[in-house]
């Protein structure tokens, strides 16, 4: 029986939207989509909705009866600052402030390991670690996570954020090895979030269950996500086919990876 009457799906052409689209469909009776570009092959239970998330009118009428959010949309890299604070910034305003005047009182939030990108992977910290964003677009995260603990304090909204690590088919290099998260990881994790009795303001951590797991996530033990999957069953073939990088490369050294040796995004368009 379904958990919900209504959720919204933010970022739902996306790589992980579209995942999120087909695992979470059994917890609602209704599946809001959207993006801001076309969705394709819409099911009975679905309605797709073509929306800019800096567009606070169109964004306040998306969140209208709707029970829960999963906000995964934005601009999902390091990019230029102007396409940064609206998708990221001013979108994320907007989908908390649509929550709060539609009555949603529960988002989970597409957060990421580079909001704490600067940390050195042996530094096996938790959810109260400082943040140390790794590029303009980690600032991004870092924003709505602080924006989210203030709808929590003062208006009582239920946030979940979850610091995605490396959320792909399989793992693709030796980074992946510890930072892999699943599709149907997240998916579960996702789940969790949702259907958890309480989970107030929830900094959380999403990685798969790796051999090498550089984050303490008990401080999110309430929300009950128990990692299925590892890496162990792509470790050779990783292992044989990629270089071993330098350990004191900054790609390697901290958790953001290659994100921390990125310059400017306007100083590599100007190049």
């Amino acid at each position: 029986m379904p958990h919900f009457k209504r959720i919204l799906i933010t970022g739902a052409a996306g790589r992980l939207g579209t995942e999120l689209r087909k695992g979470l469909a059994h917890l609602a009776d209704h599946v809001r989509l959207t993006d801001r570009v076309q969705i394709t092959g819409i099911q009975p239970n679905e309605e797709a909705i073509v929306c800019e998330l800096g567009d606070a009118d169109a964004v306040l009428e998306l969140t209208r009866d709707v029970d829960a959010i999963v906000h995964f949309g934005g601009a999902p890299l390091e990019t230029d600052f102007e396409t940064i604070l609206d998708s990221n910034i001013r979108g994320s305003y907007h989908i908390y402030e649509g929550a709060r005047k539609n009555g949603v009182d529960r988002v989970i939030y597409a957060s990421s390991v580079h909001a704490i990108g600067y940390h050195e992977v042996e530094a096996n910290i938790d959810a109260d670690a400082p943040v140390r964003p790794d590029s303009l677009y980690g600032v991004s995260k870092n924003f709505v996570e602080s924006l989210s603990r203030l709808y929590w304090d003062k208006f009582g909204i239920e946030s979940v954020c979850i610091r995605i690590f490396s959320s792909f088919p399989e793992p693709a290099d030796r980074r992946m090895l510890w930072s892999w998260l699943s599709f149907r990881d997240c998916v579960q994790h996702v789940e969790r979030s949702l259907l958890a009795p309480r989970v107030a303001h929830t900094i959380a951590y999403g990685i798969s269950n790796n051999r090498i797991r550089p984050v303490d996530d008990s401080k999110a033990s309430h929300i009950g996500f128990a990692p299925l999957d590892d890496t162990e069953a792509y470790r050779l073939q990783v292992e044989t086919s990629t270089d071993r990088p330098d350990p004191q490369a900054p790609g390697v050294k901290y958790l953001g990876g290659w994100f921390c040796e990125l310059g400017h995004p306007e100083d590599e368009v100007k190049a």
